[in-house]
């Protein structure tokens, strides 16, 4: 059925204001005309929908989420056979949150691959899925690169098992091969049916807190290759200056989390490198009230980072670099947000603070970039279009224009005038079809309350806790940096 949109401001994200009063005729999934309402013809069975005083904007998207980003072992033994139940709540989180596109950048394949097609053939309700499987580099949930703790608490035969289910042929093994050998691995990969290749230019965690090179500048370059020749997009996971330097040379299309280099700020000649080139800049902020409350829970050394990566987020912001928003979005448990362990991290900030939340760290984005010196109108971008465009999506993705897919969200407060309005969420239209917020998510799993206490707990008396804090990343509990 056909839907007329009336009476709200269209910020389309190619005009550099808002228009007031604007209609939208929307058909088979697809915006027909953006106009003036008495200029829109209006088909007899359209469906007409009333906005005035509100404000409609393109889609929210999200360029690097986990949807499955809760692999403490205890998850994965209650939900082994339930991945893609996991991976499509989240999805509906998302879209609940205004995000109508998130691209998931490490997660096991198999299931993230099934609930996308699920999607996109309407089967199911969520946010549109497009991802990448494994870091190609990178081991499994079970490993050096993630939690080293569960070889040996975990059965032999489980812990390769979950390995193997995000790893396939695209692990540490790489590191061994030549470049060409690399290359044939990664191109038996994408033929798998992934989205997008991402490899890590750096390591995860590990012992030097992501500061060694992971593949050599040939092989790097080769990756990139044997994604663009399959007609996809490559990035990079790179945590130091130096491998986000390798990671724009091979010729990324964007670069994760590329403020975050260790205590050293990114160099001016890389900053340009970024504003100059087509690789779009994925940047992880944190408040000035996130980071105050985080400076008295970590060490001095992870503070020398957290300051790095506040000054490097400003400083892109001031090189002009193509700017996209992402938070490593995911979904962790009650009872895993209660430990004492991840309290002292970035995951453990307070809601309204908690860049890492897949519900509402996009809001804590928006509002951290506009602290630090984000326009307005680039604010928007950062989170529509410049995601579109680096993805390759922008053909139909990312603005609001006549033969674009009809993906938006209704505001009831204008963004232009302050990031805190993208929370008035009113509507979301994804697929031309406006969503029940109210039904979503369908099957709370991760998101359901925490099970009463039993009778016994009441009597139960502790000796002592133990266990060190987990690091910054909700995936990496080594528990080394």
């Amino acid at each position: 059925m056909p839907l007329l949109l009336t009476g709200a401001t269209v910020i389309d994200g190619v005009s550099d204001k808002g228009v007031d009063d604007r209609a939208i005729l929307v058909a088979n999934g697809r915006i027909v005309a953006i106009g003036r309402p008495a200029d829109l013809p209006t088909p007899a069975d359209a469906e007409v929908v009333d906005f005035s005083g509100k404000f409609i904007i393109p889609g929210l998207m999200n360029a690097n989420v986990h949807l499955l980003v809760n692999v403490l072992f205890e998850t994965l033994v209650r939900y082994e056979d339930r991945h893609e139940d996991l991976i499509t709540e989240a999805a509906q989180v998302a879209l609940k949150s205004g995000l109508t596109t998130v691209f998931d950048t490490w997660g096991p394949r198999r299931a993230l691959m099934a609930v996308r097609d699920r999607i996109d053939r309407g089967l199911v309700a969520g946010s549109r899925i497009r991802c990448a499987g494994n870091i190609v580099g990178f081991d499994g949930p079970f490993s050096d690169d993630f939690d080293r703790r569960i070889p040996g608490v975990g059965s032999a035969h489980f812990v390769d098992r979950v390995n193997a289910t995000w790893v396939e042929n695209t692990g540490r093994h790489l590191m061994w091969l030549t470049p060409e050998e690399v290359g044939a691995e990664v191109r038996t990969y994408i033929e798998r049916g992934i989205d997008f290749v991402k490899y890590a230019s750096n390591e995860h965690g590990g012992t030097s807190a992501g500061a060694f090179i992971q593949f050599s500048e040939r092989t790097q370059r080769v990756i990139v290759e044997e994604a663009h020749r399959a007609g996809l997009t490559a990035q990079a996971h790179t945590s130091s200056v130096e491998g986000l330097r390798m990671a724009i040379d091979a010729g990324c299309d964007l670069v994760q989390h590329c403020n975050a280099t260790g205590p050293t700020e990114i160099p001016r000649e890389t900053l340009e490198l970024l504003a100059q080139g087509d690789c779009g800049a994925v940047v992880f902020p944190l408040t000035d009230s996130g980071l105050k409350i985080l400076k008295d829970s970590v060490s001095d050394f992870e503070w020398t980072m957290w300051k790095a990566s506040d000054a490097n987020a400003r400083n892109l912001i001031s090189a002009g670099a193509t700017i996209l928003l992402a938070n490593d979005g995911g979904i962790l448990a009650p009872e895993v947000m209660n430990e004492p362990l991840i309290k002292g991290t970035w995951n453990g900030l307070p809601e309204d603070e908690g860049l890492g939340r897949l519900a509402t760290g996009h809001f804590v984005w928006l509002r951290a970039m506009e602290e630090k010196g984000l326009s307005p109108m680039a604010l928007l971008h950062a989170a529509t279009r410049n995601i579109a465009k680096a993805y390759q999506v922008d053909d139909d993705l990312g603005t609001l224009e006549a033969g674009k897919i009809a993906d938006m969200v209704v505001l009831d407060e204008d963004p232009l005038q302050g990031a805190k309005n993208y929370q008035s969420i009113h509507a979301v239209i994804k697929d031309g079809a406006v969503v029940n917020l109210d039904a979503l998510p369908e099957q709370p799993l991760l998101t359901a309350d925490l099970r009463p206490p039993l009778e016994e707990e009441a009597h139960h008396k502790k000796f002592l806790h133990h266990g060190a804090r987990l690091p910054g990343c909700p995936a990496c509990t080594n528990g080394t940096h």
